[in-house]
């Protein structure tokens, strides 16, 4: 069977995953969590030989990192997925129900998006937590993870898709795609495919926008922004900002620029420097460099996603500033204000477009797993459809259904019988 075949039969295939119940869902879930752990030497073994590669072949420490599954990754994946299973059915759930006329009822209920493919980058763990939310929320998966990784996600995919099977899934329900010429035939499938989601590099997102007739969900960069207020406390600003900063460097949801008010300037900026200690590189307008010594920062600084242990600082002279920067160079992923003052929280929440906008915590906190989705199969920085990270609600659309007995348009447009909505 070629590729276009595979693509072909899956999407068949979807439409016999949709219409199967929660119960099976979930038992192909469970089924997952135990091959899961029954396999996890073989899967730590298959994951060692991908990080010696990768450090042979000199990759940067951020795709490294970012590579590893180990335990403790293991049980975050396991633990994600039975939350998963806990979670309600998203599936046949009534949005809607609504009499047009007597005898004539419309219904709005949730259905699954269909096929769905995921292009995502070196991390083992997106593969598990793709899958298992497609499952979940009933969509077929096309599955292409980094070749840096490719040891273990053979093995993690076969895991999961022999334990699936095995609970009664179509054979097609997900299909891994190991070689990267396949990605552009999959960008052809738009007869088959019915949603991509790109996690990757902002070029390749861009390459995958416009070179597809498939809709794309997703986004390019990660350039998170905290913003500390003049009304802040510095005892709760210093452990907010290096959390984000460096609790897991590589993510799209680090903080990347922080922005200080500058009646606090003086006060905050030495103090996240001596609390950081050596762990930061900090890159400074003229303002910060006149409380700390550091590199100064470019106008490129401030539109760089790092995923390293670098943090740009700019000096602000009022929240307005700070707003205007961040809806300048900021990606719409995920930005926050430190303050006590409520107003001033208010404002920034209000102003600032992106899809996550916090007070007084981390940014590391955008994800799907945190917010109790289970897990995600990505953050979405556009407004239609699905906004931040994207768990089951974001994977399932919508149908209406229309039952009648016998009524024509015909009637309603002549005046012979008349609408007379009311929600049920």
């Amino acid at each position: 069977m070629d590729f276009i075949d595979s693509i072909k039969k899956t999407k068949e295939d979807s439409f016999i995953l949709a219409s199967l119940p929660a119960e099976t869902r979930n038992d192909a879930l469970e089924r997952i969590t135990k091959a899961l752990e029954t396999n996890k030497e073989a899967i730590f073994e298959a994951n060692a030989k991908d990080l010696e590669r990768a450090k042979e072949a000199g990759l940067p420490a951020p795709i490294v990192n970012r590579l590893v599954f180990d335990q403790h990754k293991m049980k975050s994946c396991i633990d994600g997925i039975y939350d998963l299973i806990d979670l309600e059915d998203p599936l046949f759930q009534d949005l809607l129900k609504r009499e047009l006329d007597t005898d004539l009822i419309l219904t709005k209920t949730t259905c699954p998006i269909g096929v769905i493919g995921v292009i995502f980058e070196s991390r083992p763990d997106a593969l598990v937590q793709i899958a298992s939310l497609c499952i979940k929320s009933g969509n077929c998966s096309i599955l292409k993870g980094g070749s840096e990784a490719r040891n273990t996600n053979r093995i993690l995919f076969d895991t999961i898709y022999q334990a699936a099977v095995e609970a009664g899934l179509p054979e097609s329900f997900s299909v891994l795609i190991e070689n990267r010429a396949s990605i552009d035939e999959l960008l052809k499938c738009h007869e088959y495919v019915d949603l991509l989601i790109p996690r990757g590099s902002n070029e390749f997102v861009q390459y995958i926008m416009n070179n597809s007739r498939i809709p794309v969900m997703g986004h390019a960069d990660g350039i998170c922004h905290i913003y500390v207020d003049g009304a802040a406390t510095i005892e709760k600003a210093v452990p907010i900002i290096i959390d984000s900063k460096t609790q897991y460097v590589a993510a799209c949801n680090t903080v990347e620029t922080l922005l200080v008010h500058k009646d606090i300037a003086d006060v905050l900026i030495p103090a996240l420097a001596d609390a950081s200690g050596q762990k930061i590189q900090y890159r400074g307008d003229a303002r910060c460099s006149m409380v700390i010594d550091c590199e100064p920062a470019s106008d490129r600084d401030f539109q760089t996603e790092y995923l390293d242990y670098i943090l740009s600082i700019k000096v602000v002279d009022d929240i307005d500033e700070a707003i205007h920067h961040i809806n300048t160079y900021g990606s719409h992923h995920t930005d926050c204000i430190i303050t006590e003052d409520a107003d001033s929280a208010a404002k920034f929440m209000a102003l600032v477009d992106s899809a996550g906008v916090y007070q007084n915590c981390s940014t590391r906190f955008a994800d799907g797993f945190r917010y109790g989705f289970g897990a995600e199969v990505g953050i979405s920085t556009g407004k239609l459809h699905a906004r931040g990270p994207v768990g089951l609600e974001g994977l399932v659309t919508y149908k209406y259904k229309l039952v009648g007995n016998g009524q024509i348009v015909g009637d309603y447009a002549s005046g012979k019988s008349s609408f007379h909505f009311r929600d049920l």
